[in-house]
């Protein structure tokens, strides 16, 4: 199975905030958003692996900026770093300045997929290759939040977290 890059998953999804999908200060349900960016991070993990994918968890999401009624969203995601079955999507979301056009990054996420065959089976996928610096960090940072993942659940132990280990090592 060959290696993929990350710009094989991107999937870049753009849409409009309507007022049904706004709270009383007509910003966007946080809901919605994370809604959103399901739909994006899903798409670019069937996209590396061409499987059905299933969402595992939600990591990290960061609602830096509220989003108001009428702005143009853009959602970004790219798999950032592939495992055995599952993988991580990273996710940027823009905002479209209404006056200027600029783009201003409002959120961010990490949402982790597994890939599976027709009976829900995890199966095997492709790895991942970086290119860019951002990649590079992102798919490094990946293999940390795995292992703290893991040791919070118990099911690594703590002396076994070598990458995480690596970040509080004292010369």
């Amino acid at each position: 199975m060959a290696a993929k890059t990350p710009t094989a998953s991107k999937t870049i999804m753009t849409d409009l905030v309507l007022p049904s999908e706004t709270n009383p200060i007509n910003n966007l349900f946080g809901g919605e958003l994370l809604a959103r960016m399901d739909r994006a991070a899903s798409i670019s993990a069937r996209r590396h692996s061409r499987r059905i994918v299933v969402t595992a968890s939600v990591n990290h999401v960061a609602f830096n900026s509220a989003i108001p009624l009428g702005s143009v969203v853009t959602i970004e995601a790219k798999v950032s770093r592939a495992f055995r079955t599952s993988m991580e999507v990273y996710l940027d979301v823009w905002i479209e300045d209404r006056e200027s056009g600029e783009c201003i990054k409002a959120n961010e996420a990490i949402y982790t997929f597994v890939a599976v065959d027709e009976r829900g089976r995890p199966v095997k996928i492709p790895e991942i290759t970086p290119e860019s610096d951002l990649e590079i960090e992102r798919y490094n940072a990946a293999l940390r939040r795995k292992q703290l993942s893991l040791v919070l659940a118990g099911k690594m132990k703590p002396s076994d977290a070598s990458e995480l280990k690596a970040l509080f090592k004292v010369d």
